[in-house]
């Protein structure tokens, strides 16, 4: 069974979604820990209630960003993990730090990459009139929400949303997707090759998912 350790800035629902498969017999991982920067993250007390060893590491307390990955990757690495998952950990991370993960890191971001990478994706899906929108699932490479696509999920934009009701919609497409990349990597499924994902023969059809619900 793959380690996994999980990094949170803030309540973390996708780390809940994690946890919630893995407790439900669909994830099958060790979650080691769970690491935030930030010491008054409420996924922090989420993750002790589970039985999950929770850290921080205050990323304040650093002069630059190069000396807090490095005492990040030093906390990191304590558990020895197969696999780090960013579950909205509000970071930019070091191009070190992504090295030293190289092929082993995990992102979840609120777009249709390579589409809107950055902050306010619903937003901006909304301004610019996009009719689908989504979320993508990614190993994360040195340069910002950019890497090898693993999964993505599709919402349908409708002219009644606004920026909350669009981020509703495609947050409950992560809490899907994102359990799902994860156990296909602890399962052995998916390997990178020439910079692109491939999965297992039998996910061929699954690289994609069209929401079922519009609401």
């Amino acid at each position: 069974m793959k380690n996994i350790v999980i990094l949170i800035s803030g309540r973390g629902s996708n780390m809940e979604a994690l946890i919630a498969a893995r407790d439900a017999g669909n994830l099958p991982v060790n979650i080691a820990a769970v690491i935030s920067n930030r010491p008054d993250a409420a996924g922090l007390e989420t993750a002790m209630k589970s039985g999950i060893v929770a850290h921080f590491v205050d990323h304040k307390g650093f002069a630059g960003r190069e000396a807090f990955d490095a005492a990040l990757a030093e906390c990191i690495d304590q558990f020895s993990p197969d696999l780090v998952v960013l579950a909205g950990f509000m970071r930019i991370l070091s191009e070190g730090f992504v090295r030293h993960y190289e092929g082993r890191l995990l992102n979840i971001h609120p777009s249709l990459l390579p589409s809107f990478p950055g902050l306010h994706t619903h937003q901006r899906a909304l301004d610019e009139g996009v009719r689908i929108h989504g979320c993508t699932v990614h190993f994360v490479t040195p340069a910002l929400d950019h890497g090898p696509v693993i999964i993505q999920a599709a919402v349908p934009v409708l002219d009644s949303d606004d920026e909350t009701s669009l981020a509703a919609r495609v947050l409950r497409q992560e809490h899907r997707i994102y359990p799902q990349a994860v156990r296909w990597f602890a399962e052995d499924k998916l390997r990178l090759e020439d910079g692109r994902v491939r999965l297992a023969a039998e996910l061929a059809d699954s690289a994609a998912l069209i929401s079922p619900e519009v609401r």
